[in-house]
Order: structure tokens, then sequence, then C-alpha cells
């Protein structure tokens, strides 16, 4: 998991990236590839 300023260059990253609110913070996570989290907030 990484906590980043920007999460639209990660979404960019993957084509299976999506961003999503969760609690006041916005994640962005990937089905098909686990590994690829980000957090925002």
């Amino acid at each position: 998991m990484k906590v980043v300023n920007s999460l639209k260059t990660l979404k960019k990253r993957d084509r299976n990236n999506r961003v999503i609110r969760r609690r006041g913070r916005v994640y962005v996570i990937n089905k098909k590839n686990p590994r690829m989290k980000a957090r925002q907030g």
C-alpha cells in the first residue's frame, strides 16, 4: 500500500485499477493484481 498525492497517475499505470472512496479516504485497488494498492487522505 502506497500513500500518494496523486491517484490519477496510479490509475493510468494499469488497466484494471479502480478509484474507490471508502470512509472519507480515496483508494486505488486492483482485483487482478492485488499488490497494486494506494491510498490518499
